[in-house]
């Protein structure tokens, strides 16, 4: 058993919260300090996460992707704000004004044939609203069909202004990939042809996949019942 930092001898649990870069603590899994854990898993751990530039060469054919990019696309050096690598993946964080143009390139330039946008989905990292940076950020994974090759593109906004061009008219399977992101994490995808809920009903109330979003105490729909919030249910030690 393990008796390194974090670990409460007593009750025999690692700490659930970390401190953010500024020296503020960040809460464990549903907001709560010290062992308490509603989830039952006790113990588990949230570290913030932050993405690192990385440097040239990146490796494998992720070189050979930037080259080809960089002579595609004369605002290159305007549009990247920094690339990183984590776990064999390369992601290119760009400047939201670009993102439909570098789309464009990475799908029809013929050194670069991303043809296929696999998914576009919204991340929330929630510590990082106010100085931390861009708390909104939309994910595009794009493949490419020709030279079995993966890039991740990646977007980030404020809760304040949440937009973001859409590229459906590039990439017409982003039709339905940007109403979900919209519907649960209130990325607003300018240019969208019917940007609507997909996955909640209309007249519902927030964006369920952002991280302040209450969690329970939704009430059901038959004989009165309610869901308690996390916070609210037993905790499991």
């Amino acid at each position: 058993m393990s008796t390194g930092p974090g670990f409460d001898p007593e009750l025999g649990l690692a700490q659930t919260s970390g401190s953010l870069p500024d020296g503020r603590q960040r809460p464990g899994m549903f907001g709560v300090t010290g062992t308490g854990d509603t989830s039952g898993f006790s113990g588990l751990q949230r570290e913030p996460w932050v993405e690192l530039p990385a440097e040239r060469p990146y490796g494998g054919y992720f070189d050979d992707v930037m080259d080809a990019f960089a002579e595609a696309y004369p605002e290159y050096e305007a549009a990247i704000e920094k690339v990183t690598l984590h776990r064999g993946e390369l992601t290119v964080h760009l400047h939201r004004e670009h993102v439909a143009r570098v789309c464009q390139v990475f799908r029809d330039d013929p050194a670069l044939r991303f043809e296929l946008l696999s998914s576009v989905h919204g991340v929330d990292y929630l510590a990082r609203e106010g100085a931390d940076g861009p708390r909104l950020h939309a994910v595009y994974q794009l493949t490419s069909m020709t030279f079995r090759r993966r890039i991740r593109l990646e977007v980030g906004v404020s809760t304040a202004d949440p937009h973001i061009p859409s590229v459906t008219a590039v990439y017409p399977t982003a039709d339905w990939q940007e109403r979900e992101a919209w519907d649960l994490f209130g990325i607003v995808f300018d240019g969208h042809p019917a940007l609507t809920r997909i996955m909640m009903p209309d007249d519902w109330d927030g964006h369920p996949q952002r991280k302040d979003y209450p969690l329970g105490g939704v009430p059901v729909d038959y004989k009165g019942a309610t869901i308690p919030p996390p916070d609210e249910r037993r905790a499991y030690r």
